[in-house]
């Protein structure tokens, strides 16, 4: 007798998504799985469809053609975490963590402790009734992070969370987010805008070109991951590859330019 397969978490088949305002096509007949258990990030050139491709996986847009797949179980509660961490600034940071959960009428004593616990988790049981404005950039986008985790979702969408803070403290999330995805058995989807960071936080990577097409899919193994990782000759070769996936597309965009010039 042989194991049945296992079913992908996420199985996106032909996708694709068009706005009706211009037309324009952003995703284009996107294929790929993520496997159970596994982290996804997306690289890719500024307006490839990254954030689109995350809001379509959510339900936040509706695909123009193709089909997505989640497994139930994790698509019956799905977070997400913006680049910003948009918490209310009238609310304390345990009440911004909280909110989710009121607005589902969730809130209880249980969910509460919960909360509690992630928030001390996250080194910020010493802030539980700071306002966000009394916080640092760090500590305000771990509230955020709380705040999608509070209601135990099966997968967490990022879009660029790590973004505008400075390197230690990306560093210091980074290691955060990997240290929460063993502890709570964490499934995301992570765009990012840099190649070392998908390449520290993916077990798989989908790179997307200029018109949202795949250029490159490929999964990510490593035995333990911590920043002296990031100074290995193995992490550099994989970061040095997608460096010269993404010089090539470069080329290819700037010789359609000048292909499409008048003489």
């Amino acid at each position: 007798m042989t194991d049945s397969p296992l079913v992908p978490a996420i199985e996106v088949q032909g996708l694709g998504k068009r706005f009706s305002d211009n037309g324009q096509a952003v995703i284009n007949d996107l294929s790929f799985s993520v496997a159970a258990d596994s982290s996804l990030c997306l690289l890719g050139p500024s307006g490839c469809g990254k954030t689109t491709l995350l809001r379509l996986l959510m339900g936040l847009e509706e695909p123009s053609s193709g089909v997505i797949r989640i497994t139930p179980a994790l698509a019956k509660q799905m977070s997400y975490v913006f680049q910003e961490p948009r918490l209310v600034p009238w609310r304390t940071c345990l009440e911004n963590v909280l909110l989710p959960l009121e607005l589902t009428r969730g809130k209880n004593e249980a969910s509460r402790a919960y909360a509690l616990d992630l928030l001390q988790r996250l080194g910020l049981d010493e802030r539980l009734q700071h306002f966000p404005g009394e916080l640092s950039g760090g500590m305000q986008m771990r509230v955020a992070l709380a705040r999608a985790l509070v209601t135990r979702p099966g997968i967490v969408l990022l879009d660029e969370p790590f973004a505008a803070l400075d390197e230690r403290t990306r560093f210091r999330m980074q290691d955060l987010l990997l240290e929460l995805k063993s502890r709570l058995q964490l499934q995301y989807v992570f765009v990012t805008h840099s190649i070392s960071e998908a390449v520290y936080l993916g077990d798989q990577i989908l790179l997307l070109d200029g018109e949202g097409r795949a250029r490159d899919w490929r999964g990510i193994d490593f035995a333990e991951r911590n920043q002296q990782l990031k100074l290995t000759p193995s992490f550099n070769a994989i970061v040095q590859s997608y460096s010269q996936l993404f010089s090539e597309m470069e080329n290819s965009n700037t010789a359609s330019s000048r292909s499409g010039e008048r003489p």
